[in-house]
């Protein structure tokens, strides 16, 4: 959550609410009466009740409530009378955007200066109220405390007076060790609300005289529509409209049943286009191509091709990982109700701006007359970035004049996801007469991600930091090079969680364990050894805190009983593997993962070891629930899910053909946290991609055999 450049105070006239906080500007604002300006993330009643506006989409990851602990804690409120209201776009809300582990690290400061400024004019007013020094009078849950005579004053009975008093320029913030919140563990805010079935997300939409569409898609990318009969669809009971948008031709009904139901009676004809026959071997076959001819090069220390010819051993390894689906529980939808000059949506969205500038270029109207509502979301992991969804329902609301809910079905949501795209990762190095590695490169080729815009092949980011998880890459070798090779994309691709560290952390992880053989080293060692000397690297804006990563190789190891014995079950073979990283320059994670693979190739992953350094912790239950969410979804990545793609389309259309973690499969995790007060350093893709890597090393502990793609196969094993 960012703050505006005008960033000052503001009261509302609205709900009662007598104070309002925000980030402080440059020079103090004196509030004229009960009054503020402009806008707020937090609002004190004269009922004491404390109101946070979350300007973050919250999707699972317990967003609402850390950012609630943040305020609660540096304002000193009382918690069981704190709030969350979900902001929506515009002047003051100007970047919601919820993606990259980001909410609670630049949440951080702005809501802790915020609450700081909040606490001291409290503070102030009580010391006013009794005439005393304000020397003499703390704030404690909720209330401000005159210390010689016990005297108490509630927040909502100082509102008022402390709405009229300067804005401190510079609010002193709470030393961590007076923490009451922050750093523990707090059931999430909207807890019972999603469990009971009270919350409300896109798809719980209703509004007055509301239709429901769904729609028929050319299922391949840049087909188009060759002809269409809607006579079937409209003789089914409900359907009261066939409407032609930009993505193909909606049926609306007056209900989402009758809707899908006339979409599948809908007889259409599509032109598939130029990709009409492409195959998921096809896509290899062009990214292959793409890897011999090279790319850019990011990052190149030392001579690493003189490196390589001179060293007496060279070892090399190409990886692979699969396209995959994001395959969130709740389907795409959003809301739409479309006026002459206006328009209103209601969308489980990660990016609201998006929605609204894209919704207003739609519809010729300028973004202020467009109101987004933000919904809670059932998964997103990067597919509510885009916002085709939404535009769809704002085309379909504009054609009937009606309020029109747009309902994907699973297979839809499968069909015209934004996939991951498939990686090819080719590592070499070369190793000298001591056995030290003295070269190192590392080549990563993908599809662009089409989700973000058309491929520009010649586009190149400033500071190019490609391919994560390869550019920095943390362990010390004296002659390095990074290299980031990338081809068009003919199928709809985009970001997923933790987008480009996955494949290439799973392909460096994996290499070091096979350089640690042919050294006849043990894994650990031999990281914490490429970890030693030069404490912290600098990478352009990131920093690469070495020793911080080793510290949290070594609790891993040490927490995971490393080089002890494991369990024997009679016909299985048993083996750990760890694998670390950094996470953008900030989050240090090591995982260690006990698996045990049966004759049959079957791999059943028993125990995940995570150790992390990301700064402060606010939640402890939120973390410990990131890093579970976070093993899911990597061992899913590893052991299970694939996409294809037959005829230009995905082929997998549920559960049953793309089948995630089930809970039986579970592993336990047991997650240890070096304990720090630096600033908070996201925690919501990071414990992803050192999983696969973990358990393919694992593997090789237990059987001999090595792992170089995704999914892992149980063919690959026997």
């Amino acid at each position: 959550m960012r703050t505006s450049r005008r960033g000052f105070l503001k009261t509302s006239a609205a709900g009662g609410a007598a104070l309002l906080i925000r980030v402080p500007p440059a020079s103090p604002a004196v509030a004229s009466g009960a009054r503020f300006a402009p806008n707020a993330w937090l609002r004190v009643g004269r009922d004491g009740a404390v109101t946070l506006v979350v300007a973050r989409s919250e999707m699972g990851q317990g967003v609402r409530t850390s950012l609630a602990m943040i305020l609660a804690d540096e304002l000193e409120a009382d918690w069981s009378v704190v709030r969350i209201e979900q902001a929506s776009p515009g002047p003051d809300y100007t970047d919601m955007n919820t993606g990259g582990s980001d909410s609670v690290q630049s949440s951080w400061g702005p809501l802790r200066k915020a609450a700081a400024a909040a606490r001291e004019m409290l503070v102030e007013a009580a010391a006013r109220t009794w005439r005393v020094e304000r020397a003499a009078c703390r704030a404690e849950a909720g209330r401000v405390v005159h210390e010689p005579s016990g005297r108490t004053l509630s927040y909502g009975r100082l509102a008022t007076l402390a709405a009229t008093l300067p804005v401190p320029k510079e609010p002193a913030l709470k030393d961590p060790s007076q923490f009451r919140l922050v750093g523990t563990g707090v059931p999430r805010i909207d807890g019972p609300a999603i469990v009971s079935g009270r919350a409300g997300y896109g798809l719980d939409v209703r509004l007055p005289g509301m239709l429901f569409a769904a729609v028929a898609r050319c299922p391949v990318r840049g087909g188009r529509m060759a002809r269409a009969d809607g006579s079937r669809a409209r003789e089914v009971s409900g359907v009261r409209r066939v409407v032609t948008i930009s993505s193909g031709l909606a049926i609306v009904a007056s209900d989402s049943g009758a809707a899908l139901a006339g979409r599948d009676a809908l007889e259409v004809e599509w032109d598939h286009g130029p990709n009409g026959a492409l195959t998921t071997e096809e896509l290899w076959r062009r990214i292959d191509e793409a890897a011999a001819r090279g790319g850019r090069v990011s990052r190149r220390e030392g001579d690493p091709e003189a490196a390589l010819a001179a060293a007496p051993i060279r070892v090399s390894a190409t990886y692979r990982d699969a396209f995959q689906a994001h395959a969130q529980v709740e389907p795409m939808n959003a809301t739409a109700r479309v006026a002459a000059d206006a328009c209103e949506i209601w969308a489980p969205t990660q990016n609201p701006q998006r929605v609204r500038r894209e919704a207003a270029g739609l519809l010729g109207i300028a973004p202020e007359r467009v109101a987004v509502h933000v919904t809670l979301i059932g998964g997103g992991f990067g597919r509510r970035l885009d916002v085709d969804y939404a535009l769809e329902a704002v085309e379909v609301a504009r054609a009937v004049g009606r309020p029109v809910q747009v309902v994907w079905s699973r297979k839809d949501d499968f069909l015209h996801d934004r996939l991951h795209p498939g990686a090819r990762v080719d590592l070499e190095a070369g190793i000298d007469a001591e056995g030290r590695i003295v070269a190192w490169t590392h080549r990563s080729t993908t599809t662009h991600l089409s989700m973000f815009g058309p491929y520009d092949p010649n586009a190149v980011e400033d500071p190019d930091e490609n391919p994560w998880g390869g550019y920095d890459t943390p362990y010390r070798i004296e002659n390095l090079r990074a290299e980031w090779a990338e081809i068009e994309s003919p199928i709809h691709t985009g970001a997923w969680r933790a987008v480009h560290y996955p494949p290439n952390v799973f392909a460096r992880e994996s290499f070091v364990d096979e350089l640690a053989q042919r050294l006849g080293r043990d894994p650990v060692a031999l990281r914490l050894e490429l970890l030693s000397g030069e404490a912290a690297l600098a990478l352009g804006p990131r920093r690469i805190d070495r020793a911080g990563l080793a510290a949290v190789v070594e609790l891993a190891a040490r927490r995971s009983g490393w080089g002890s014995p494991l369990p024997h079950e009679a016909g299985r073979r048993s083996g750990r593997g760890i694998a670390c990283n950094v996470y953008h320059g900030r989050t240090l994670l090591a995982h260690v993962a006990e698996v045990s693979v049966g004759q049959e190739g079957d791999v059943r992953v028993h125990r995940i070891v995570t150790a992390t350094d990301c700064g402060q912790v606010v939640n402890r239950l939120g973390l410990e629930g990131q890093v579970e969410s976070g093993v899911a979804w990597g061992l899913s990545y590893a052991l299970k899910c694939e996409s294809t793609i037959l005829g230009g389309r995905v082929a997998e259309s549920s559960y049953r053909d793309f089948p995630v973690l089930r809970m039986d499969e579970m592993p336990d995790v047991e997650v240890h946290v070096v304990e720090s007060v630096k600033r908070p350093s996201g925690f919501g893709e990071q414990p992803v991609p050192p999983v696969a890597p973990a358990v393919a090393n694992a593997i090789f502990a237990a059987t001999g055999r090595r792992v170089r793609r995704l999914p892992i196969r149980r063919s690959d094993l026997t």
